[in-house]
């Protein structure tokens, strides 16, 4: 079954709605404008509960089908934007200066907004859907507010499913996996302190320079030598920051970076390792180091049965030839895997097509791809709740 009929009708206004939105860009938990437009949509659509504040900022709906039932499912969208410059040069363009929403969750609110309405105008169901829409993904742990907020228990979720654009597949196309699909993204900060002096008299020094490029060189050691061939690690090295001038040794050093991983046991892998290395280095050399090893948001970790539940609805809107069920996982992170943690459910890609990568200032999300978004969250509810 294609694109459902409906959704094809709603294309128009869902767009205006995400072009509003991408004009209007928030960050972090400070998206009121932009919940307060979400909220304001779920009540003119009828939706029967509409709660806001949840997770300070995240809104939830409730739409009870025609028909009796005692599960609920969630269907996540986040809602924040980046720290972004915006360059597409697109009418719709951002208007607020040094923010827009370069990840596409503007696309992600306003495709969830079309289901609501369309499964509020049907109700073709038995049960319960609600409606998140998540504050501060990016960077912000949104979701785990959100669940220490008692979004799972005061809603009474069963399971719980989220999307997100992909540039690179196109656009009438899904991917998703079992398993691990995102990465756990950790960051790292690492501060050397040495002694420093005349760079002419390197020999009463302890060069922190000297050591932060040993560092630099032996946490590559982690991935090709620590880590099993077959298991996924990136460790990174993005900034290193020391001295003033030419002929002075500093007496600092600092080392910033991220670790990706798509396991726990990998994960505890490389931070210990990352602890030991540096250490041991600084030991060697006569310097002392700080680690500051920050774990954000845990591996997207798609559990078995719900990912088949989540092929299902997307073959359903594009046939098996336009779906991929075991795409790659991507190294990127996810907060929706708190989410995932707290309750069973999946997370897929829909298509964006050749866009400039997520991320990035040319970024612009795809508003062809509205219409297999809404199918999918559509089909994928009734499917869910069809006894």
């Amino acid at each position: 079954m294609p694109i459902i009929n409906r959704a094809a009708e709603l294309q128009a206004e869902v767009t205006e709605w995400r072009r509003h939105l991408h004009q209007n860009p928030e960050i972090l938990y400070d998206v009121h404008d932009t919940a307060a437009f979400v909220e304001a949509r779920l009540r003119e659509f009828g939706v029967d509960e509409v709660v806001t504040g949840i997770g300070r900022t995240g809104v939830v709906g409730i739409i009870h089908g025609r028909g009796p039932g005692e599960r609920t499912i969630g269907l996540r969208a986040d809602m924040d934007a980046l720290p972004l410059k915006e360059t597409t040069g697109k009418p719709w363009s951002s208007t607020v200066e040094g923010k827009m929403h370069a990840c596409g969750h503007d696309g992600h609110t306003s495709m969830l907004l079309g289901a609501a309405k369309h499964l509020t105008e049907t109700r073709s169901f038995n049960g319960t859907v609600a409606v998140i829409f998540q504050p501060a993904e990016e960077g912000g742990a949104g979701a785990a507010a959100m669940i220490q907020d008692g979004l799972m228990e005061r809603f009474g979720i069963d399971e719980v499913y989220g999307m997100h654009n992909m540039p690179g597949i196109p656009v009438g196309q899904f991917a998703i996996r079992r398993g691990g699909i995102m990465a756990a993204p950790d960051k790292f900060a690492i501060t050397i302190k040495g002694r420093g002096g005349h760079a002419a008299q390197p020999h009463r020094t302890v060069d922190p320079i000297l050591i932060g490029s040993q560092i630099v060189g032996s946490l590559q050691a982690i991935a090709a030598r620590n880590a099993d061939p077959l298991q996924s690690v990136v460790v990174s090295v993005t900034r290193f920051e020391a001295g003033t001038t030419h002929n002075i040794i500093p007496d600092t050093a600092t080392l910033v970076g991220t670790v990706r991983s798509l396991s726990e046991d990998v994960r505890d892998l490389a931070e210990t390792r990352i602890r030991q290395i540096v250490e041991g280095l600084a030991l060697a050399h006569g310097a002392t180091v700080e680690i500051d090893y920050e774990r954000n948001c845990p591996v997207t970790v798609n559990h078995d049965r719900e990912t088949g539940n989540a092929i299902r609805a997307a073959t359903e809107v594009v046939g098996p030839a336009n779906l991929d069920p075991e795409v790659d996982p991507s190294m990127a992170g996810e907060d929706f895997a708190y989410m995932l943690k707290s309750r069973p459910g999946a997370f897929i890609f829909i298509g964006n097509g050749e866009s400039a990568p997520l991320h990035n200032p040319g970024y612009d999300f795809s508003d062809e791809a509205i219409a297999y978004g809404i199918s999918y969250w559509v089909r994928l509810a009734e499917q869910r709740l069809s006894d």
